[in-house]
């Protein structure tokens, strides 16, 4: 709606995973050749975490860009499977054929075996891909580790990358899968972008989306991160819907006043992201709990009173 208003190409503040619109960030970068080392290294498994909106699909669109023909690739956006269902959509995104309404575990695995194998013997390397792998069940990942015990005496026939929020490390810690967190080589979670890197961050997008001006001047992209803790899906939230206001207010740029209109319309009231409102969160509990203990200490005095006949 407001693309042709300020003369932009596309819409700059998208929260799709389109890696052309990737900020490379030192963290970003950092994430990124994790993932294209742990690749090169053929040791079984990588793992990107982070908080939620911090770019992990993102950087991972932006490896698929730059693998070889040679990579055969099986991308999971669903982890919600059970074993049957994790093997079966494995097949179907590699285009192995398999009988209708299989219920065989022993199945599946030879058929993917032969195909790694194949795939193999062309110089080809294949790579499962899994994304919001914190939502694996133990089962599932038990699993997915002993398809990496596939392999030739030489390489694993099978790389697997794990996308997940903090929690997935919390469940590879746990006693049972042991032996897999042991065959993680790579591993890097990705923060939020930092105060001095928001401002690169919009004009990066702008830049991408046809729009070489600044149109959030220096004391919106201060306020930016204090309102969204720098995590590049809540900025893209907030400035989207800013950029509108100004469209619809006939402003050249987002002033203060509209980013904070905008914010109270992506948060709620309190206009707040992450950042604000965990902030005032703890402080109400600490009030709470002041209260709380004066209640009680008071009580206490009370019922100490001596009593006169």
């Amino acid at each position: 709606m407001y693309k042709e208003y300020f003369g932009l190409k596309e819409v700059p503040f998208s929260i799709a995973p389109d890696p052309q619109f990737l900020y490379m960030s030192e963290r970003h970068r950092e994430a990124l050749a994790h993932l294209i080392y742990g690749m090169k290294a053929d040791s079984g498994f990588v793992l990107l975490t982070g908080e939620v909106g911090t770019g992990k699909t993102t950087v991972c669109r932006c490896l698929l860009g730059q693998i070889s023909d040679v990579t055969e690739i099986a991308f999971i956006l669903n982890p919600k499977l059970s074993v049957i269902e994790l093997l079966a959509t494995i097949c179907d995104e590699l285009g192995i054929s398999y009988p209708q309404h299989n219920g065989s575990v022993k199945i599946f695995i030879d058929l993917i075996n032969i195909y790694l194998l194949n795939a193999h013997s062309q110089g080809k390397q294949t790579v499962l891909i899994i994304d919001e792998a914190q939502n694996l069940s133990v089962d599932v990942l038990e699993q997915i580790r002993l398809l990496t015990n596939l392999e030739t005496d030489k390489r694993k026939l099978l790389q697997v990358i794990m996308l997940g929020q903090p929690e997935l490390n919390e469940i590879l810690a746990r006693p049972e899968l042991r032996q897999l967190a042991q065959r993680v080589t790579a591993r890097y979670h990705l923060e939020p972008l930092s105060a001095d890197e928001i401002e690169g961050y919009l004009n990066h997008r702008l830049a991408v989306a046809g729009v070489e001006r600044p149109l959030f001047p220096i004391n919106t992209v201060n306020k930016l991160y204090g309102l969204t803790g720098g995590v590049p899906r809540l900025i893209n939230l907030v400035c989207d819907r800013a950029l509108l206001g100004a469209y619809v207010k006939g402003e050249p740029t987002v002033s203060l006043q509209l980013l904070a209109v905008a914010a109270s319309e992506v948060f709620g009231k309190g206009g707040g992201g992450k950042a604000e409102n965990n902030f005032f969160h703890w402080l109400l509990v600490a009030l709470l709990s002041l209260l709380l203990v004066l209640g009680i200490v008071f009580l206490v005095l009370l019922f100490r009173q001596p009593v006169y006949s």
